[in-house]
């Protein structure tokens, strides 16, 4: 089974999923003349986060949504399709689960509506992790986090191959020098691991400027430029990279806590994969947010305010656990393992590793680039570095 591709619910979990007690603050003002059916869009991979909370919702207010449509999307295709749709008048999207690369580009598109004001939303500030709550200030209220994680940029390698796993960057260009074509990474702008990769660079490297992409990071273009002689193609997602590390046809890979979790509790990666992380690690936030898009009517609107409140209800929260996807994946405060489904407790236990702990504790966390420099970065990115090479 893909990373992406998670099975439709079946009435035993909707059933077990209201009994949790999730209802949901009254964002709406009133109940729509008919039950609604919502159009969600994942950009991100959120739906392996959510889709059972969505569900739920939908369980415990029938009289607000008669079905759910879910569908995936690439993150750099979606703003342009939502410009279109808003020129025609004509926008069939309610909510988009995106990363900060779609949310990036729709406030640079100003494609999204000012989500975080909505009505019925608790008061971020009072229920938001403090790592999640700035990531929050990111979107500039323009999307609301429902998901969180200390990201990467981690490295992922099979230890059978890879017998001195590099512990620096001048150690990772020699070995792509010396292993070529056994690196990989994927395009930033569709990969949260390739975007951690990126924008955790300047700090490794001891770059002028983390924040500034264009001034500031001539060491990291210069590196990536000559990583990039021993780097075959960039995937344009990085469950392509889990894929070939879990094959064979790479040994090791960028990563981030999650996509190191969640991969070996599929299937996809061997569980005895391991990590490394390089000197001066610092780690680049993730995030995963609901944007609604301009141009949705008021009876869908109200109604997608409401499902926003409820998705951060901490019942609603603690699905984010998951199988590891988004480690830890709750953004709201007070969410333990302890109240996610047992699948999800199983997995962590499992493919989890006890050294995370020691990592979050330790390292420094650093909040990704500004909507507008990381749109900057991601062009700069594709013409100077990934060009011809993404597929």
């Amino acid at each position: 089974m893909s990373i992406l591709e998670r099975p439709v619910l079946d009435r035993r979990t909707l059933l077990g999923a209201a009994a949790l007690g999730i209802v949901g603050p009254a964002a709406a003002q009133t109940v729509p003349r008919a039950p609604l059916a919502i159009t969600v869009v994942d950009v991100a991979g959120s739906l392996a986060l959510t889709q059972k909370a969505f569900e739920a919702y939908r369980a415990a207010k029938p009289t607000m949504v008669s079905r759910f449509n879910f569908s995936k999307a690439p993150a750099p295709e979606l703003p342009a399709k939502l410009r279109a749709q808003q020129a025609a008048n004509r926008v069939d999207i309610d909510i988009v689960l995106t990363g900060s690369d779609a949310l990036a580009a729709g406030i640079d598109g100003k494609i999204w509506t000012d989500a975080a004001k909505a009505p019925g939303l608790p008061v971020l500030a009072d229920v938001l992790l403090p790592g999640a709550l700035r990531m929050q200030a990111l979107a500039q209220d323009q999307g609301v986090i429902v998901s969180y994680s200390p990201g990467g940029p981690i490295l992922e390698y099979m230890p059978d191959r890879v017998k001195a796993p590099p512990t620096t960057t001048n150690e990772l260009l020699a070995y792509t020098v010396q292993n070529k074509d056994r690196f990989m990474y994927a395009r930033p702008a569709n990969s949260g691991p390739g975007r951690a990769f990126l924008m955790g660079l300047p700090y490794l490297l001891g770059d002028k400027d983390p924040k500034d992409p264009v001034n500031g990071w001539d060491l990291t273009w210069t590196y990536l430029t000559a990583l990039g002689q021993n780097i075959e193609y960039y995937p344009t997602g990085t469950g392509a990279t889990m894929k070939e590390l879990g094959e064979g046809s790479r040994d090791i890979v960028a990563s981030m806590t999650g996509w190191d979790i969640n991969p070996r509790a599929l299937g996809i990666v061997p569980k005895e994969a391991r990590i490394a992380l390089l000197q001066g690690f610092h780690f680049v936030t993730d995030a995963h947010y609901i944007c609604v898009p301009k141009g949705l009517d008021a009876e869908h609107l109200a109604v997608v305010q409401d499902i926003t409140a409820f998705m951060l209800t901490k019942p609603a929260q603690a699905f984010g656990w998951d199988e590891g996807y988004f480690y830890p994946g709750p953004a709201v405060k007070d969410v333990p393992l302890s109240m996610a489904p047992t699948t999800s407790q199983d997995a962590i236990k499992e493919f989890g590793r006890p050294e995370y702990q020691q990592i979050l504790a330790d390292a420094p966390v650093e909040v990704p680039l500004d909507a507008d420099k990381m749109v900057t970065a991601f062009r700069m990115w594709d013409e100077r570095i990934g060009g011809k090479k993404t597929k």
